[in-house]
């Protein structure tokens, strides 16, 4: 944040450490801290790391750590699994919010004050055909936005502090969830970015800002560029350019 307790365009990204192990996480925390303004650790790394590589991005960028496990299982074991999150220190965790409000509840209640929640809506690499194909989802595809903000709502009741949703539903959650409800956006894909991967409900950074997002999740588009941190500074740009739009409209 600026000195007068602004967010600044580089607050809004996460950038995601999905690479194998420490050795390939340290060149990253060193090129974007700084440049970003919180790093999340997922199940690859986390799996194959532990607790050490929260600790050491913790202690070399001195920014907040997103743990991204997305926990679905019975409630007294999120609550455990989210109360030892509480012990590293992370600022958010995740919890996949399809099934049952009783463990989003348990695992705001493992996280106390340390850890905010945030629920998994409907992933950004999934598509109606694929809900469809579940035979529980909904029956037309409008209605796969009406799912996240079901499932948001749900989220909201027990308790979460937000949600993943991707930036298609993003301002649909921020309309019915009011202002204080975290909206954290993954599936960013930069207006010049044209490499095809497995992402499917995917947004630009300035779509997602646009949209209401508090925060957006970037990977493929920063690890894989040349210049990782170059390609950050672009991002905050593309955000930096919504803040001057936002600012000639007033």
């Amino acid at each position: 944040m600026s000195a007068n307790g602004a967010r600044s365009p580089a607050d809004y990204i996460v950038f995601a450490l999905d690479v194998p192990g420490l050795q390939a996480v340290k060149p990253y925390v060193e090129a974007l801290s700084g440049a970003v303004g919180m790093f999340k650790v997922g199940l690859e790394l986390f799996i194959r790391e532990g607790p050490a590589v929260v600790e050491y991005v913790q202690r070399k960028s001195g920014t907040d750590v997103f743990l991204d496990l997305k926990l679905h299982d019975i409630p007294e074991t999120v609550r455990r699994a989210v109360a030892g999150m509480a012990k590293l220190q992370v600022a958010y965790a995740t919890v996949h919010c399809g099934d049952s409000r009783r463990m989003l509840e348990a695992a705001v209640e493992g996280g106390g004050k340390q850890v905010k929640i945030l629920g998994v809506t409907v992933l950004t690499s999934v598509g109606f055909d694929d809900i469809q194909g579940t035979g529980g989802g909904p029956s037309h595809p409008p209605a796969l936005a009406d799912l996240v903000i079901r499932r948001a709502a749900r989220a909201h009741a027990a308790g979460c502090a937000g949600v993943i949703c991707s930036g298609l539903e993003a301002a649909a959650v921020r309309r019915e969830m009011g202002r204080d409800f975290k909206i954290i956006t993954p599936g960013i894909r930069p207006a010049n970015s044209r490499a095809p991967d497995d992402q499917r409900r995917t947004v630009t950074p300035a779509q997602a800002v646009l949209a209401g997002a508090d925060h957006i999740v970037v990977g493929r588009p920063i690890r894989d560029a040349a210049d990782p941190r170059a390609a950050a500074e672009r991002i905050a740009e593309q955000i930096e350019a919504v803040f001057h739009q936002d600012n000639m409209k007033k």
